[in-house]
């Protein structure tokens, strides 16, 4: 007996698993808060959890601006990013750890021969510190926020990834812990698993909520098709 058509096509995909960095790979949320608090701290301002949840996934362009605002002391938004990108740079240099389930996940996909991409809100320094704490972990090709004309949750960087690895975004899943992030994977076509890290995201058509990545293998990702 043959295979049913749908489940056959099922059966070859997703297409490409297209992977957040900060909160969704590596747990960076608690070293971003410690570096803008750290800074606001030495600028005499202060902030809380609920404003940093309120950045979670944005660009450094939003980020800087924030707390140069909050900081109110004539600092510029480009002073603060250009501090905050040396200073989380060393702290990604010390050997970041993956999210529990990445692993799994990871050792399956090349398996399958399933390619992947990395789509991040960071600049290319953060992100190439944190892959060289990583290695050998590699990805397929690597989208930047410093490389893309609009960040998330605009859709180009997820549009980018698939198009960079020549599959169409509508048959890849992409791996989220932000709204922002999670935003920008619907509107580039994506199915979406959220695995929120600081902010709340609300489950969507084409768009599941889970607690962790450990669970989510192949089998899981084919079912969503």
């Amino acid at each position: 007996m043959s295979m049913p058509a749908a489940a056959s096509a099922a059966s070859t995909l997703p297409a490409a698993v297209l992977f957040d960095m900060d909160g969704l790979l590596i747990d960076t949320e608690p070293l971003w808060f410690q570096v803008e608090t750290e800074i606001l701290d030495e600028l005499g301002a202060s902030w809380d959890h609920s404003d940093h949840a309120s950045l979670v996934g944005s660009s450094l362009k939003v980020a800087s601006a924030f707390v140069a605002k909050r900081a109110g002391t004539g600092i510029t938004a480009a002073d603060v990013a250009n501090e905050l990108l040396l200073r989380m740079r060393e702290r990604l240099r010390h050997a970041p750890v993956l999210q529990p389930g990445v692993s799994a996940l990871i050792d399956e996909l090349d398996e399958a021969g399933i390619p992947r991409a990395l789509v991040s809100s960071s600049f290319r320094v953060l992100v190439d510190a944190a892959l060289d704490g990583l290695a050998p972990l590699t990805f397929d090709t690597i989208v930047v926020g410093d490389e893309v004309s609009h960040s998330k949750p605009d859709p180009e960087p997820y549009l980018l990834g698939a198009r960079k690895l020549g599959v169409d975004p509508r048959l890849c899943v992409a791996l989220e812990d932000s709204p922002s992030g999670a935003a920008s994977a619907s509107a580039a076509g994506c199915f979406v698993i959220a695995i929120p890290s600081v902010a709340p995201i609300e489950p969507t058509e084409r768009r599941v909520v889970r607690p962790s990545l450990v669970g989510v293998d192949l089998t899981y990702l084919r079912s969503l098709f």
